[in-house]
C-alpha cells in the first residue's frame, strides 16, 4: 500500500524550481501535462492562478511548478536538494498529501525546454515524458 502510494505520487509529481542545466538554462516553472494536446482538459485557469480541472484524471496526468514547490492533484511538494549532471537532475523532495508526509526522490531527463522525461527507480527504461503547457 504504502509503495502503491508513492508510485503514484511520485509518478504525478515531476520538477524543481527554476534550475540552470549546462550551459543552457532552463526554466522549469510553469505548467506540464502528460499529453501538451489535452494541457486544457487538465488544467483549468482560475483568476491569476492554474488549478487541475476536476476531470482531469479523465485525459491525463501533469503538475505545476511554482519556485520551489511541485502542484500535483493528489499532493504538494517542497523542493529539499537538487543535482544535476550531463542533462539529468535528481530531485529530493518533501511531500504531502491529505494522508501522509514523505520524502521522495526524483530523476529527471531534460529532452528539451518544452519537455522533461521522468526515469523510475530501478526501471531506467520506463520513462514518461510531460511537456509544457503554453497559454
Amino acid at each position: 500500500m504504502v509503495l502503491h502510494r508513492r508510485v503514484a505520487i511520485a509518478s504525478l509529481l515531476v520538477g524543481s524550481m527554476t534550475l540552470a542545466l549546462s550551459a543552457h538554462a532552463v526554466e522549469l516553472n510553469g505548467v506540464w501535462a502528460s499529453d501538451p494536446a489535452l494541457c486544457g482538459k487538465i488544467f483549468a485557469k482560475k483568476g491569476n492562478r492554474v488549478e487541475f480541472d476536476p476531470l482531469s484524471d479523465f485525459y491525463g496526468s501533469g503538475f505545476i511548478i511554482e519556485k520551489n514547490r511541485i502542484r500535483g492533484k493528489i499532493a504538494d511538494c517542497t523542493i529539499k536538494s537538487r543535482r544535476e549532471e550531463s542533462g539529468m537532475v535528481q530531485l529530493s523532495a518533501a511531500c504531502s498529501t491529505d494522508v501522509a508526509v514523505e520524502d521522495l526522490e526524483f530523476s529527471l531527463k531534460v529532452i528539451d525546454e518544452d519537455t522533461l522525461g521522468r526515469i523510475y527507480p530501478g526501471t531506467a527504461a520506463m520513462q514518461v515524458n510531460f511537456h509544457r503547457c503554453r497559454p
